[in-house]
Protein backbone atom coordinates (compact mmCIF):
# COMPACT_ATOMS: atom_id res chain seq x y z
CA UNK A 1 0.00 0.00 0.00
CA UNK A 2 3.04 2.37 0.58
CA UNK A 3 4.26 1.80 -2.63
CA UNK A 4 0.73 2.36 -4.33
CA UNK A 5 0.15 5.59 -2.29
CA UNK A 6 4.42 6.70 -3.51
CA UNK A 7 3.58 5.78 -6.72
CA UNK A 8 0.07 7.89 -6.95
CA UNK A 9 1.38 10.99 -5.11
CA UNK A 10 4.79 10.86 -7.35
CA UNK A 11 2.30 10.38 -10.68
CA UNK A 12 0.25 13.15 -9.35
CA UNK A 13 3.42 15.70 -8.98
CA UNK A 14 5.08 14.31 -11.96
CA UNK A 15 2.10 14.97 -14.24
CA UNK A 16 1.94 18.47 -14.41
CA UNK A 17 4.78 19.16 -14.14
CA UNK A 18 5.43 16.94 -17.95
CA UNK A 19 2.46 18.58 -18.89
CA UNK A 20 4.22 21.87 -18.54
CA UNK A 21 6.95 21.35 -20.50
CA UNK A 22 5.21 19.05 -23.58
CA UNK A 23 2.37 22.15 -23.74
CA UNK A 24 5.25 24.72 -24.31
CA UNK A 25 7.73 22.84 -26.24
CA UNK A 26 4.42 21.81 -28.62
CA UNK A 27 4.97 23.83 -31.77
CA UNK A 28 8.69 23.55 -31.26
CA UNK A 29 12.02 24.66 -29.86
CA UNK A 30 11.66 28.56 -32.34
CA UNK A 31 8.49 28.92 -30.68
CA UNK A 32 8.66 28.47 -27.46
CA UNK A 33 11.95 30.64 -27.68
CA UNK A 34 9.92 33.22 -29.21
CA UNK A 35 7.08 33.27 -26.57
CA UNK A 36 9.64 33.78 -24.23
CA UNK A 37 11.65 36.99 -26.01
CA UNK A 38 8.31 38.62 -26.65
CA UNK A 39 8.33 41.78 -25.31
CA UNK A 40 5.36 41.73 -23.20
CA UNK A 41 6.72 38.29 -21.85
CA UNK A 42 10.64 40.05 -21.06
CA UNK A 43 8.89 42.85 -19.10
CA UNK A 44 6.49 40.48 -16.98
CA UNK A 45 9.83 38.44 -16.23
CA UNK A 46 11.24 41.97 -15.30
CA UNK A 47 8.85 43.00 -12.56
CA UNK A 48 8.28 39.77 -11.33
CA UNK A 49 12.31 39.59 -10.46
CA UNK A 50 11.88 43.34 -9.06
CA UNK A 51 8.89 42.42 -6.98
CA UNK A 52 11.03 39.31 -5.47
CA UNK A 53 14.28 41.69 -5.70
CA UNK A 54 12.47 43.73 -3.29
CA UNK A 55 10.51 41.51 -1.29
CA UNK A 56 13.28 38.68 -0.40
CA UNK A 57 15.81 41.23 1.59
CA UNK A 58 13.23 43.16 3.41
CA UNK A 59 11.37 39.54 4.10
CA UNK A 60 14.89 38.41 4.84
CA UNK A 61 16.27 41.63 7.11
CA UNK A 62 12.67 41.74 8.87
CA UNK A 63 12.01 37.55 9.72
CA UNK A 64 15.68 37.47 10.90
CA UNK A 65 15.30 40.10 13.20
CA UNK A 66 11.48 39.98 14.48
CA UNK A 67 12.52 35.84 14.98
CA UNK A 68 15.73 37.25 16.84
CA UNK A 69 13.61 39.28 19.24
CA UNK A 70 10.41 36.92 19.99
CA UNK A 71 12.64 33.91 20.18
CA UNK A 72 15.70 35.34 22.21
CA UNK A 73 14.08 37.90 24.61
CA UNK A 74 11.03 37.84 26.90
CA UNK A 75 8.45 41.00 26.47
CA UNK A 76 4.78 41.92 26.78
CA UNK A 77 2.97 41.63 23.72
CA UNK A 78 5.35 38.66 22.51
CA UNK A 79 2.53 36.56 21.81
CA UNK A 80 0.33 39.18 20.04
CA UNK A 81 3.25 40.39 17.99
CA UNK A 82 3.86 36.39 16.32
CA UNK A 83 0.40 36.96 15.49
CA UNK A 84 0.55 40.13 13.97
CA UNK A 85 3.05 39.76 11.64
CA UNK A 86 1.57 35.78 10.43
CA UNK A 87 -1.64 37.41 9.53
CA UNK A 88 -0.78 37.73 5.73
CA UNK A 89 -0.88 34.30 5.76
CA UNK A 90 -4.64 33.81 7.21
CA UNK A 91 -5.81 36.57 5.04
CA UNK A 92 -6.51 35.88 1.50
CA UNK A 93 -4.40 37.56 -0.97
CA UNK A 94 -7.01 38.71 -2.90
CA UNK A 95 -8.61 40.48 0.67
CA UNK A 96 -5.03 41.73 0.69
CA UNK A 97 -5.18 43.48 -2.56
CA UNK A 98 -8.82 45.03 -1.66
CA UNK A 99 -7.52 46.17 1.44
CA UNK A 100 -4.79 48.17 0.26
CA UNK A 101 -6.41 50.05 -2.22
CA UNK A 102 -8.98 50.87 0.28
CA UNK A 103 -5.79 52.76 1.88
CA UNK A 104 -3.73 53.24 -0.85
CA UNK A 105 -6.44 53.76 -3.88
CA UNK A 106 -7.24 57.11 -5.81
CA UNK A 107 -10.93 56.49 -3.29
CA UNK A 108 -8.88 55.59 -0.43
CA UNK A 109 -8.07 56.94 3.22
CA UNK A 110 -4.64 58.00 1.96
CA UNK A 111 -5.00 58.12 -2.16
CA UNK A 112 -6.85 61.37 -2.51
CA UNK A 113 -3.52 62.48 0.28
CA UNK A 114 -0.77 60.97 -1.77
CA UNK A 115 -2.28 62.22 -5.03
CA UNK A 116 -2.10 65.90 -4.45
CA UNK A 117 1.83 65.10 -3.73
CA UNK A 118 2.24 63.23 -6.65
CA UNK A 119 2.47 60.04 -4.94
CA UNK A 120 0.85 57.03 -6.72
CA UNK A 121 0.67 53.53 -4.92
CA UNK A 122 -2.03 51.91 -6.58
CA UNK A 123 -2.23 50.48 -10.35
CA UNK A 124 1.59 50.51 -10.93
CA UNK A 125 4.92 48.91 -10.72
CA UNK A 126 5.55 50.04 -7.28
CA UNK A 127 2.05 48.76 -5.83
CA UNK A 128 3.05 45.59 -7.23
CA UNK A 129 6.45 45.71 -5.21
CA UNK A 130 4.59 46.78 -2.33
CA UNK A 131 1.77 44.19 -2.07
CA UNK A 132 4.12 41.34 -3.01
CA UNK A 133 6.14 42.45 0.01
CA UNK A 134 3.89 42.13 2.22
CA UNK A 135 2.32 39.46 1.54
CA UNK A 136 5.80 37.02 1.68
CA UNK A 137 6.48 39.26 4.72
CA UNK A 138 6.69 36.22 7.44
CA UNK A 139 7.93 33.19 5.33
CA UNK A 140 11.72 33.68 7.07
CA UNK A 141 9.90 34.39 10.32
CA UNK A 142 7.86 31.46 10.40
CA UNK A 143 10.77 29.13 9.56
CA UNK A 144 13.34 30.66 12.04
CA UNK A 145 11.24 31.41 14.97
CA UNK A 146 11.14 28.01 15.61
CA UNK A 147 14.40 27.32 15.63
CA UNK A 148 15.02 30.54 17.69
CA UNK A 149 12.71 29.63 20.87
CA UNK A 150 14.41 25.97 20.82
CA UNK A 151 18.06 26.81 21.04
CA UNK A 152 17.46 29.15 23.88
CA UNK A 153 19.58 32.11 24.95
CA UNK A 154 22.26 29.70 26.60
CA UNK A 155 25.22 30.32 23.62
CA UNK A 156 24.78 33.83 23.53
CA UNK A 157 25.30 34.19 27.14
CA UNK A 158 28.04 32.07 26.87
CA UNK A 159 29.20 34.38 24.59
CA UNK A 160 28.86 37.62 26.60
CA UNK A 161 30.51 35.93 29.97
CA UNK A 162 33.61 35.55 28.19
CA UNK A 163 33.47 39.26 26.71
CA UNK A 164 31.92 38.97 23.56
CA UNK A 165 29.49 42.32 22.19
CA UNK A 166 25.72 42.52 21.34
CA UNK A 167 26.79 42.76 17.31
CA UNK A 168 29.78 40.23 17.43
CA UNK A 169 27.45 37.63 19.41
CA UNK A 170 24.66 37.66 16.54
CA UNK A 171 27.32 37.04 14.01
CA UNK A 172 29.48 34.89 15.19
CA UNK A 173 27.19 32.88 17.68
CA UNK A 174 22.71 33.44 16.41
CA UNK A 175 23.27 33.96 12.68
CA UNK A 176 25.59 30.34 12.16
CA UNK A 177 23.18 28.54 14.92
CA UNK A 178 19.99 29.79 12.25
CA UNK A 179 21.75 29.46 8.97
CA UNK A 180 19.76 26.37 7.38
CA UNK A 181 16.54 27.84 8.72
CA UNK A 182 17.17 31.15 7.49
CA UNK A 183 18.05 29.57 4.31
CA UNK A 184 15.21 27.43 3.92
CA UNK A 185 12.74 30.85 4.93
CA UNK A 186 14.85 32.96 2.12
CA UNK A 187 13.34 30.13 -0.71
CA UNK A 188 10.49 30.01 0.75
CA UNK A 189 10.13 33.64 0.40
CA UNK A 190 11.57 34.13 -3.19
CA UNK A 191 9.07 31.03 -4.56
CA UNK A 192 6.03 33.15 -3.12
CA UNK A 193 7.20 36.13 -4.36
CA UNK A 194 7.27 35.14 -7.53
CA UNK A 195 4.58 32.85 -8.19
CA UNK A 196 2.06 35.83 -5.90
CA UNK A 197 -1.28 36.34 -7.79
CA UNK A 198 -4.32 37.00 -6.28
CA UNK A 199 -2.87 40.79 -4.36
CA UNK A 200 -1.10 41.38 -7.64
CA UNK A 201 -3.96 40.62 -10.03
CA UNK A 202 -6.41 43.23 -7.54
CA UNK A 203 -3.85 46.41 -7.27
CA UNK A 204 -1.72 46.12 -10.62
CA UNK A 205 -4.52 46.99 -12.97
CA UNK A 206 -2.77 43.76 -15.37
CA UNK A 207 -1.89 46.31 -18.04
CA UNK A 208 0.16 43.80 -20.80
CA UNK A 209 3.55 45.44 -21.07
CA UNK A 210 3.52 48.11 -18.07
CA UNK A 211 1.87 46.06 -15.14
CA UNK A 212 1.49 42.55 -15.71
CA UNK A 213 3.95 40.08 -13.51
CA UNK A 214 4.36 36.61 -14.83
CA UNK A 215 1.39 35.07 -13.39
CA UNK A 216 -0.55 37.61 -14.58
CA UNK A 217 0.87 37.35 -18.50
CA UNK A 218 0.04 33.63 -17.93
CA UNK A 219 -3.72 34.38 -16.87
CA UNK A 220 -3.77 36.81 -20.40
CA UNK A 221 -2.45 34.89 -22.49
CA UNK A 222 -4.59 31.97 -21.95
CA UNK A 223 -7.56 33.83 -22.13
CA UNK A 224 -6.24 34.83 -25.11
CA UNK A 225 -5.98 31.18 -25.93
CA UNK A 226 -2.46 31.43 -26.65
CA UNK A 227 -1.82 28.19 -25.25
CA UNK A 228 1.96 27.58 -25.84
CA UNK A 229 2.39 30.68 -25.22
CA UNK A 230 1.15 30.40 -21.62
CA UNK A 231 2.67 27.03 -21.11
CA UNK A 232 6.26 28.53 -22.50
CA UNK A 233 6.10 31.29 -19.41
CA UNK A 234 4.54 28.78 -16.92
CA UNK A 235 7.85 26.62 -17.44
CA UNK A 236 9.77 29.48 -16.51
CA UNK A 237 7.81 29.37 -12.70
CA UNK A 238 7.97 25.44 -12.83
CA UNK A 239 12.32 25.91 -13.39
CA UNK A 240 12.03 28.36 -10.68
CA UNK A 241 9.83 25.59 -8.46
CA UNK A 242 11.80 22.81 -9.67
CA UNK A 243 15.22 24.59 -8.09
CA UNK A 244 13.80 25.73 -4.85
CA UNK A 245 12.52 22.43 -4.01
CA UNK A 246 16.03 21.26 -4.23
CA UNK A 247 17.40 24.29 -2.53
CA UNK A 248 14.72 23.37 0.20
CA UNK A 249 15.38 19.79 0.43
CA UNK A 250 19.18 20.52 0.90
CA UNK A 251 18.77 22.95 3.31
CA UNK A 252 16.68 20.75 5.32
CA UNK A 253 18.85 17.84 5.16
CA UNK A 254 21.47 20.07 6.33
CA UNK A 255 19.36 21.32 8.86
CA UNK A 256 18.61 17.49 9.92
CA UNK A 257 22.28 16.37 10.68
CA UNK A 258 23.35 19.45 12.58
CA UNK A 259 20.65 18.60 15.02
Amino acid sequence: MVIVGAGATCLLLLLPLLAVFAQALREGWGAYFAHLSAPESRHAVGLTLLAAGVAVPVGTVFGLAAAWAVGKFEFPGRRLLTSVIELPLSISPIIFGVAYLFVFGMQGLLGPWLDEHGVALAFNAASIVIVTTMVTLPYVFREVLPLALAQGTADEYAAITLGAGGWRTFLRVTLPNLRWALLYGITLCFARSLGEFGSVAVVSGAVRGETNTITLHIELLSNDRVATGAFAVASILTSIALATLVVKTWAEGREAKRT
